[in-house]
């Protein structure tokens, strides 16, 4: 008997509905979260066969019981809720929900719509390493950066003068001055001593005229905000200041640690050769991608999975073609930014981007237009384990520039 399982994801408990091929509920269970528990859930499951013939279905991919079911044989197959809620629909139109009752939706899309959907493929270890570094890399860069608004915010509300001063409040020279003037009237007391020593100990040279253009601007006359407010506000800035330098030297030691971990991987030498790609972003595109290569059976699932392939909705006499926005947004960020770095590594790309542009497309669709391009060689390059060849990348441009 053909058994399919679904299993609904909550913090505090997980809900487990096993189907057979009639659509028939054969064991239901509410078990909770823990070692133990997924004992029991294994023990359930192993009741109805070998793991490899049992098809699990949840609606997430990162959860410590994902890792244990695809440790265990078990094929995993992550869900999009989306999906989930409209198959919830095709059974029932009055908006009814409960978690049972999600995990026999499930259950039941794999019973119906297994070959529709794609398994968790099987990462090696050392790319799961990459993939969460290069997560937590890019989260600490975001934070980093939302930090920094929040300091740009703070400082608009009483030192204007040091917003206009400083127009990267993450350089290492903003965060010592601030650090050492985070008020107007502190940033009165300064001089040029003082200033000269602030720079040289980050590591800033004196450049000519550079400490009387800081001293000035911090010093030009501006409307203040009362004394007891500027020093509340005051203390606010230095708190800040020691968070966005604490939190640069952790994104500076887990972007140390990613391009380490990248380089020892098999799968670095082929994506670094592409050009544009660095260690940063080659370790994103492999994180995202990941190395398992029966993942993508085609450069069109690729491109639809990062989000460069664009939709078509035809209905009718309409007909229209949009970007894709279903996507995996880390990856469409990486093969973005790759793009843009082709524009200046590769004569085939920048050719590709004119000409889009001629077109009528506009900066972004242009770049999402040559990453798309990008992505259909970076598959072929990776499922045979070769090295980039821009030549091949872009033969119409490597003739014309044979012919000149």
């Amino acid at each position: 008997m053909a058994i399919t399982c679904g299993i609904d994801w909550a913090e505090a408990h997980h809900d487990v509905a096993l189907v057979d091929e009639n659509g028939k509920v054969v064991a239901r269970q509410r078990i909770g979260v823990g070692a133990e528990r997924c004992s029991t859930l294994m023990g359930m499951l192993a009741e109805r066969g070998e793991p490899a013939q049992i098809p699990v279905a949840l609606e997430t991919e990162k959860n410590l019981l994902v890792v244990a079911l695809a440790g265990a044989g078990f094929p995993v197959y992550p869900i999009n809720p989306r999906a989930v809620a409209r198959y919830r629909e095709r059974h029932g139109q009055a908006g009814g929900k409960s978690d049972p009752g999600d995990a026999t939706v499930l259950a039941n899309i794999l019973r119906t719509d297994r070959p529709m959907h794609r398994q968790l493929p099987e990462i090696s270890e050392h790319a799961l390493a990459i993939k969460a570094l290069a997560r937590q890399h890019q989260e600490a860069i975001w934070a980093l950066n939302q930090t920094v608004s929040r300091l740009r915010s703070v400082l608009l509300e009483f030192y204007p003068n040091a917003v206009t001063t400083f127009t990267n409040l993450k350089h290492h020279a903003t965060t010592a001055i601030l650090a050492a003037a985070p008020t107007p009237e502190a940033a009165a007391r300064l001089n040029c001593r003082r200033v000269v020593a602030l720079l040289h100990r980050c590591g800033r040279r004196n450049d000519p005229g550079l400490v009387e253009k800081i001293l000035d601007g911090l010093k030009c006359p501006a409307l203040r905000q009362p004394a007891q407010v500027e020093a509340a506000l005051g203390v606010t800035v230095a708190q800040l200041v020691a968070i966005i330098t604490s939190m640069r030297t952790a994104v500076d030691v887990l972007e140390t640690e990613l391009a380490q971990q990248f380089a020892t991987h098999p799968m670095a030498p082929t994506l670094q050769s592409a050009p544009g790609l660095g260690p940063v972003l080659a370790a994103r595109v492999l994180a995202e991608v990941g190395d398992d290569s029966q993942r993508f059976t085609t450069a069109a699932g690729l491109r639809a999975f990062a989000g460069t392939a664009p939709v078509t909705r035809a209905s009718g006499r309409s007909h229209y073609v949009k970007a894709r926005k279903v996507r995996n947004k880390r990856l469409g960020d990486a093969c973005h930014w790759w793009a843009f770095s082709t524009l200046t590594k590769s004569a085939g790309a920048r050719a590709h981007y004119d000409r889009r542009r001629a077109a009528g497309d506009h900066h972004n669709a242009a770049l999402r237009n040559l990453a798309n391009k990008l992505l259909g060689r970076l598959w072929w390059c990776m499922i045979n384990n070769q090295p980039w060849d821009d030549s091949a990348a872009w033969p119409t441009s490597a003739t014309a520039t044979a012919a000149t």
